[in-house]
């Protein structure tokens, strides 16, 4: 057999006696050498294997003769063979996708159908030694995120099994050896021998230097990689625990988050929960989010600035206001302005709460008073009284305070929300002097204590954000 894969295998556990195991086949070295080595395997009637193969229809005659190629093997082996054609192209045109990413999108799918079909536990795929140095040094030259970075995983869920990679602790020479020995002689794609895509340039480039300096350095780059998933592993369950106590509101649209709470966590926990809540809104489906990401997230929750918004991919605002922060889909309400005159009794819905208004008859009306409430005597106030959205150049005679003060400044000092400010109700009286911002300040005025009837206002916040 293949001393160094079976090695691999036993220590990671990626084969078991009766499994069945669909094989991702491109016609290539490496996947062909893989198709040999496990096919070896099911002779011995230690796994049943599945040859799967896509023909992504990029390369014409030649990518349909690598599927003929790949068929022609396994029949003549007598492996279970999948194979599909798909235009790759025209999915690329749909999707506005690159043509590598839209290779990938099919070609997964596929696999996965086959998963499906013959309820297969594994999907095993060759990717090697150089292929994973390559992985990691071109996520961390593009600013991946810590997780990325760790390259490719031994094994991963996948279409309720697993893919696994059985050739990770092996190198390109070691693959093309096996091919030679066991007189193998697969398809070569000429897509792999220029310089037009990343990897290829990493591949031709920076590998020989890398292999120069240590022949091994592909299981320097196999351990670094297991030992950040197994330090990642640990850190997001913690974090996943931890952001319990930050959340404020959650669902499939929104998260807000309590900027206090999560500062006082230690940073390596903070990128984590930022990872956990991108994910969770994007649903694990988006790519394009960086450590750029993360770093201005975290840029803005410790400016000294209260307030500010953030543009993230797909349309998500990352919303700071004093001591909260939202990420959400939705766009902020905008509502319109608004006036009302009071009648007695009424019951006004506005757009964060509701207003009533009645009048009371009670010698000692004191116990109706807070912030949430407006009391006074009947004769003591100008009418109509109004209720109405805020206007520039408001101010209010604050109690206990000489001159008058800025609305604007009240709702800063109160931290109120800047989407918010322009709906909060206002009360005036007849001469358009401010009575009453509910439930943050009353104005100072004269009242009557001897009155014998009152009015009384009384305001409930439905809105979440304050």
């Amino acid at each position: 057999m293949w001393p160094a894969v079976d090695q691999f295998v036993e220590k990671h556990r990626l084969l078991t006696e009766g499994q069945t195991v669909i094989v991702g086949v491109s016609g290539g070295p490496d996947s062909m050498a893989l198709l040999h080595y496990l096919w070896k395997k099911e002779q011995t009637g230690f796994i049943r294997v599945i040859a799967a193969h896509v023909d992504h229809m990029l390369r014409g005659k030649q990518s349909e003769e690598d599927l003929l190629y790949v068929r022609g093997f396994c029949r003549s082996r007598g492996i279970l063979f999948e194979g599909e054609q798909v235009d790759v192209g025209a999915y690329k045109q749909k999707k506005g996708l690159g043509t590598q990413v839209a290779a990938r999108e099919v070609r997964y799918a596929f696999f996965e159908k086959i998963m499906n079909k013959y309820s297969a536990d594994s999907l095993c795929l060759a990717h090697h030694g150089d292929d994973q140095i390559e992985t990691m040094l071109m996520r961390m030259t593009r600013g991946g995120l810590i997780s990325s970075i760790g390259g490719m995983r031994i094994r991963r869920p996948f279409a309720g099994g697993e893919i696994i990679r059985p050739f990770l602790g092996i190198i390109k020479n070691e693959i093309e050896h096996y091919c030679n020995v066991n007189n193998i002689f697969p398809r070569r794609d000429p897509t792999n021998e220029g310089d037009d895509y990343t990897r290829n340039r990493f591949r031709h480039h920076v590998l020989p230097f890398l292999k120069q300096e240590n022949p091994a350095v592909h299981e320097k780059f196999q351990y670094l990689s297991e030992t950040i998933h197994e330090d990642e592993t640990y850190l997001i369950e913690l974090a996943k625990e931890k952001l319990k106590d930050c959340i404020i509101e959650k669902n499939k649209t929104v998260v807000r988050l309590a900027i206090s709470k999560f500062l006082a966590m230690p940073i390596p926990l903070q990128k984590r929960m930022i990872t956990l809540i991108l994910n969770y809104l994007y649903e694990e489906k988006l790519t394009s989010i960086s450590s750029v990401h993360i770093e201005h997230f975290l840029t803005l929750l410790t400016s000294d600035h209260p307030s500010g918004t953030l543009h993230f991919p797909e349309g998500l605002l990352v919303t700071r206001s004093y001591e909260s922060c939202t990420l959400s889909f939705e766009r902020p309400i905008k509502w319109e302005g608004y006036e009302y005159q009071l009648t007695f009794p009424a019951r006004i819905r506005l757009p964060l709460g509701e207003l009533t208004a009645e009048y009371k008859e009670d010698d000692d009306p004191c116990g109706f008073r807070g912030k949430d409430v407006f009391v006074c005597a009947v004769n003591d106030v100008n009418y109509p009284i109004i209720v109405r959205s805020r206007a520039p150049g408001d101010r209010i005679h604050l109690k206990g305070m000489k001159g008058s003060r800025k609305v604007k400044d009240i709702f800063i000092d109160e931290k109120i929300e800047k989407h918010l400010r322009d709906v909060w109700p206002i009360v005036e009286d007849g001469n358009g002097n401010i009575l009453w911002i509910p439930g943050l300040k009353h104005a100072e005025m004269k009242t009557s204590m001897n009155a014998d009837r009152w009015i009384v206002l009384r305001y409930k916040n439905f809105c979440q954000d304050v």
